[in-house]
């Protein structure tokens, strides 16, 4: 029976190819074929490692990898290291660049039988909130080309939802997998600080970074997340907590779900139709049964500051080994030391790494770093004790994910502060380390046509079983995953 990769989900590939009803080659094909068709105008991959995925899918075929994700293509951020191809976090600092290792998470993806299609497109050095900072050209969204896809894993969120992969995996800092799934129309899932290793991550800020699934549905990214978890010898921020045997069952019952409403995330900055999209998924969860609550997160302005202070400043030491004599793109233009390192960053990084390695630099400069880096600190600890007298009313936090739908391109790359704001809704779970998912939450019509739009949920930490079951809930009542751009169809 032949299958069509425009509605199908990575789960029900896994099942296929499972049953022989699809090889893998076939499946891996027809995405190669996609991509070639689709992705010369959406720039959603940087490299596409065709025949290697050929290969494995062969060996998929032949019984040589087994496994839950056996024969299933995926592409991966270009944010982690891959023995494969190059590393470059979309940055020219990298450009042509090899690890000789593959992160954690991808090689435990690998071991789950995935095929790894190849590197998607990010904001350099995940610093982006549209896509538009990538240093070998911007991914359009697939829904509308003349917009933004979102950031920084915007070519993971455009592969998607343009069906170039059957999952992909991002990384979120301050909203790097939400806000980008919540403008492309996908699901996009950030777990708990500590849930998945970040070794073999290129660091961006190192108490916020965290890997994770982009998918059209909650069980797709369900699936990944549990190739994904566990401890990790080699990153000692990696937790020990056990991964639950029922991680992937999202569709047991949930049990009865209380759901905090925090009034400072409504009104204001949405668009109507974003506050419509939550005022249907509050009346989704009542008709199933939830308990509704009014809950307050009363530093929830602050989070923006606090997190344009504290990932600078973590950013500003995390680059500073890009020089061009420890690591990066070395200048040709002079032998005098001090020129060189001058000279080989200025060529190496694009202007938002370079504005946001200037403010974290003076954030940690003397006479400064108490009043800007520790006091953020502590604003931080604050937002966190926020949701934990928040979550003793409620299993999770419902909101928006974005103020709006996609942008157009160039919009807003001259007002930086405007381009911050978009992650208004994604930095404080973050910030406080919690586990939080975007749903396809409808569409906006706000600008003349439909743009896709998210509803988040935000969970307790290492509770991402039941945020998902949570999630689940919502998805199987409202079905917006359906919904793909039209972008024609591809059966194999």
């Amino acid at each position: 029976m032949a299958i069509d990769l425009t509605e199908a989900t990575l789960a029900g590939l896994c099942a296929s190819i499972a049953s022989r009803e699809v090889s893998s080659a076939e499946v891996v094909r027809g995405y190669l074929d996609r991509i070639a068709s689709c992705d010369g105008t959406l720039c959603a991959y940087e490299e596409v490692w065709a025949e290697a995925a050929l290969e494995r899918a062969a060996a998929v075929d032949r019984g040589e990898v087994t496994g839950p994700l056996a024969g299933v293509p995926i592409g991966v951020k270009a944010l982690f290291c891959t023995a494969s191809g190059t590393t470059t976090a979309s940055s020219k600092m990298l450009e042509g660049y090899r690890s000789p290792f593959t992160a954690t998470s991808i090689a435990r993806l690998e071991a789950a039988g995935a095929v790894v299609l190849g590197k998607t497109r990010m904001d350099e050095f995940a610093m982006g909130s549209s896509g538009e900072n990538c240093g070998f050209g911007a991914t359009r969204n697939p829904w509308d080309t003349d917009r933004v896809p979102g950031g920084s894993s915007s070519g993971s969120a455009a592969a998607i939802a343009a069906d170039l992969c059957a999952g992909a995996i991002g990384t979120d800092t301050g909203g790097s997998i939400r806000q980008p799934a919540a403008l492309c129309g996908v699901v996009g899932l950030k777990p708990t600080y500590g849930r998945i290793s970040r070794w073999g991550m290129v660091a961006f800020a190192s108490s916020l970074d965290q890997a994770g699934p982009l998918t059209h549905t909650v069980e797709d990214a369900a699936l990944l997340l549990a190739a994904m978890s566990g401890g990790d010898p080699l990153d000692s921020t990696c937790a020990d907590e056990p991964v639950p045997d029922d991680l992937t069952d999202v569709d047991a019952d949930p049990g009865k779900i209380r759901l905090g409403l925090p009034r400072q995330y409504f009104g204001g900055g949405n668009t109507a139709d974003v506050e419509a999209a939550v005022e249907r998924a509050k009346a989704v969860f009542a008709d199933a049964g939830a308990e509704l609550v009014e809950i307050d997160l009363p530093h929830t302005d602050y989070g923006i500051p606090v997190y344009y202070i504290v990932a600078t400043a973590e950013a500003s030491s995390n680059l500073a080994r890009y020089d061009g004599i420890h690591y990066g793109h070395r200048t040709a233009t002079t032998d005098d030391l001090v020129e060189l390192y001058a000279a080989s960053r200025s060529e190496g990084f694009g202007p938002e790494v370079k504005r946001r390695i200037m403010l974290g630099t003076y954030a940690l400069s003397s006479g400064y770093y108490d009043a800007y880096y520790n006091r953020a600190l502590k604003v931080r600890r604050l937002i966190r004790q926020d949701f934990d007298a928040a979550f003793e009313r409620c299993d999770a936090v419902l909101c928006p994910t974005t103020p709006g739908p996609a942008f157009r391109i160039g919009a807003k790359t001259d007002d930086p502060l405007a381009m911050y704001l978009n992650d208004i809704y994604t930095v404080n779970a973050p910030l406080a380390g919690l586990p939080a998912i975007s749903v396809p939450g409808g569409m906006d019509d706000s600008e003349g046509r439909a743009l896709p739009i998210g509803v988040q949920l935000i969970g307790r930490p290492f509770d991402e079983a039941r945020m998902l079951r949570i999630a689940r809930v919502y998805e199987r009542a409202t079905e917006h995953y359906r919904s793909r751009p039209d972008l024609g169809s591809a059966t194999v």
